[in-house]
């Protein structure tokens, strides 16, 4: 038999005034403004980021001013009624790792890294190795659950965004003991919001720890963050068919629902318009007109719902304002200023408006998965070679 249910329809959230230094230079005005527009134009969730220096400026203590101002959003979506989901260890964002500063040690790493209010070179302590840090990540979760809890806005919780770009574990069963203690921690003062990981989808296309069948045993589903723009084996950043495809194999992989956890593409703005310097720093990256932007919109969520999958999140909620681009990760991200539902003044963009009207039930049906010829152990021998020929397999079938 069919079964309706409720398509979840969402974004990620930053202030545009703000970004994100909004935990820092915390203003609860803009809030009131993007939540009320959450609200009119039926977002059901927002993604909200505590960024882990903001919140654990030093190893053993927890900035209360941050907790309190995070109970105050929490207060503020449920005037609104819309929900938030918490996301913890941020952790990896927009090709920069932001960190407090005792989570940097040495010199090196993959991607610049953001602490104490400049962009700095270091190499991430193992978070899952490191049991100094495991210590500092439960007193992170205990005092945020213990501010929160029973807080009717909290739908859930995210134990990390992107992480693969953070740091590698040195095994799999650091993984699996460092997801236990934190289910653990948060289980025991909630037993009943769901838990996920956001992975990123490069996470699919490389032999990478953790994967979804990692993840499996302890999230209630896996999130992804995906970008088609970026996936070499697509039909280019238009391609409305990638983020199904891609929620469908960590469901296939890792036997447990999936939410398409950063949906959108950059559109061209009205104004103020980019300079020469800006334009450069596209490096070919597109900006599309809003209206195409919300055809691959609505075209992406149809598919996601008509298949089962548990909702998606827009991958910004609003375009920032050009006060802050100057300042990382916009300095240099130019297309991540643009990613909004809303323009940075607060007007809704075409596909903030499809949304609104989008209708929410869904009929989960049985999918056929004949497009699906190996075994997830033949798919690890070649990721990326596999991903490519399943996308092919599965678009003929489609």
């Amino acid at each position: 038999m069919e079964r309706e249910e409720k398509f979840i329809l969402g974004a990620n959230y930053w202030p545009a005034e703000k970004g994100v230094y909004w935990w820092r230079e915390f203003d609860l005005s803009t809030g009131k403004r993007d939540f009320s527009l959450a609200a009119e134009y039926g977002l059901d969730l927002l993604r909200v980021f505590l960024l882990w220096e903001d919140f654990q400026p030093e190893i053993n203590r927890i900035s209360v001013k941050t907790l309190e101002d995070l109970v105050r959003v929490a207060d503020l979506a449920q005037d609104r009624r819309i929900k938030i989901l918490p996301v913890f260890f941020c952790g990896h964002m927009r090709a920069v790792n932001w960190l407090p500063s005792w989570m940097v040690e040495t010199v090196g790493g993959r991607y610049p890294v953001f602490s104490m209010g400049k962009i700095r070179k270091g190499r991430v302590r193992n978070m899952y190795s490191d049991r100094e840090v495991w210590k500092a990540q439960k007193l992170l979760i205990h005092e945020t659950t213990d501010a929160l809890q029973d807080h009717p806005a909290v739908w859930g919780w995210d134990l990390g965004n992107q992480a693969s770009k953070l740091i590698t574990p040195p095994s799999r069963d650091s993984v699996r003991a460092w997801f236990e203690e934190m289910v653990t921690e948060l289980r025991r003062w909630n037993s009943s919001l769901p838990i996920t990981w956001s992975m990123d989808q490069s996470d699919l296309e490389e032999v990478r720890i953790p994967g979804p069948k990692d993840l499996a045993p302890y999230c209630d589903f896996i999130s992804l963050q995906m970008n088609p723009g970026q996936a070499k084996w697509a039909d280019g950043p238009m391609d409305e068919k990638v983020p199904l495809f891609l929620c469908l194999m960590a469901q296939w992989l890792g036997g447990k629902g999936a939410l398409a956890g950063d949906l959108g593409v950059p559109t061209e703005p009205l104004s103020p318009y980019l300079t020469e310097g800006d334009r450069k720093k596209l490096r070919g990256a597109g900006l599309v007109k809003e209206g195409d932007a919300e055809t691959f919109f609505e075209k992406s969520i149809d598919l996601l719902k008509s298949h089962g999958i548990e909702g998606t999140l827009a991958r910004s909620f609003s375009d920032y304002d050009s006060s802050i681009w100057d300042r990382p990760p916009l300095d240099e991200k130019v297309t991540e200023r643009f990613c909004g539902l809303f323009r940075q003044d607060g007007s809704a963009k075409p596909a903030a408006q499809m949304i609104r009207d989008f209708p929410r039930e869904k009929k989960a049906r049985d999918l056929l998965w004949d497009w699906v010829d190996i075994r997830p152990e033949e798919y690890y021998e070649n990721p990326l070679g596999q991903l490519t020929r399943l996308y092919r397999r599965f678009k003929d079938r489609l």
